[in-house]
């Protein structure tokens, strides 16, 4: 009954636009807008933290994707993870896509990026492994003319519960308004351990799905001791997705929800103050 109360109260919070609050307020900067110390670099098909062609660098207090040091894309999906995994928590991040995609990318990644959450210890993760076993926000980017919605679901290795059912397919769209061009977008998470997870793009509630969990497919080359399909993912890292196309990102920061799991009127009243501020 708890949890259930616990779920209604917060399905029925809907976000808006919230100012930059400072450090003191709760916030955590993930990305300090000046390097990469705090992060670990998982590139397709080479060692942990070798950084290929420089994909994952810091210019003008920007975290940028960039594949100039590229002949050519291949397969080489990358991730760049925090340090610390964490459960429960409100992540905000701004983000744009810039320039053209790399040589040789899949046209299905054309302006095509995320935000990997409740993901796998990057050191668990193979050489050759394409994903981390995660949830994906995935972020997308108009063509100019389609519509085209971005805080989508993607789920490599992973499930989630949809509608009060087992949701299995690797993606479904959000509701949000397309965004063509080079602007910057405004992203949050709201992430409660294994419990409800919500998708928000400006000032909208996209997307809310419950229960992720380890399960499917559309992930390769792991180790299966770590793959344990139909365990919840109550906690796991945060990463940022590399996939053939450059983009950037200006702020990437986090409120940490962990002590407020177990009073959801407390919880309800925090996330009304944040979304006032």
């Amino acid at each position: 009954m708890k949890k259930l109360f616990f779920i209604c109260l917060l399905v029925a919070w809907m976000a808006s636009c919230m100012r930059k609050p400072a450090v003191s307020d709760g916030w955590i900067p993930l990305f300090n807008g000046k390097d990469l110390n705090d992060w670990s670099i998982k590139i397709a098909g080479y060692p942990l933290n070798e950084n290929y062609g420089q994909t994952f660098r810091v210019s003008n207090g920007v975290l940028q994707v960039s594949y100039d040091h590229y002949t050519d894309f291949g397969v080489k999906y990358g991730h760049i993870f925090y340090k610390q995994p964490f459960s429960a928590y409100l992540l905000s991040v701004e983000y744009r896509f810039t320039g053209e995609q790399a040589k040789g990318g899949p046209g299905w990644a054309l302006r095509n990026s995320g935000i990997m959450f409740h993901a796998q210890n990057p050191q668990t993760m193979g050489k050759d492994q394409d994903f981390p076993i995660s949830i994906e926000a995935q972020f997308l980017g108009g063509n100019g003319k389609d519509e085209r919605t971005t805080l989508n679901l993607c789920t490599p290795g992973t499930n989630v519960v949809l509608k009060n059912e087992l949701y299995t397919p690797h993606c479904i769209n959000s509701s949000s308004r397309t965004f063509h061009g080079d602007q910057w977008v405004k992203a949050q998470l709201l992430v409660l351990g294994d419990s409800l997870v919500k998708h928000m793009v400006e000032t909208d509630t996209v997307l809310v799905y419950t229960k992720p969990q380890i399960g499917g497919g559309n992930v390769i080359n792991f180790d299966p001791a770590v793959k344990v399909d139909g365990k919840l993912l109550k906690e796991g890292y945060i990463a940022l997705q590399s996939e053939s196309h450059p983009v950037e990102f200006r702020k990437v920061e986090l409120f940490n929800l962990e002590k407020y799991m177990d009073n959801p009127a407390e919880l309800n009243k925090l996330l009304q103050r944040l979304r006032t501020n």
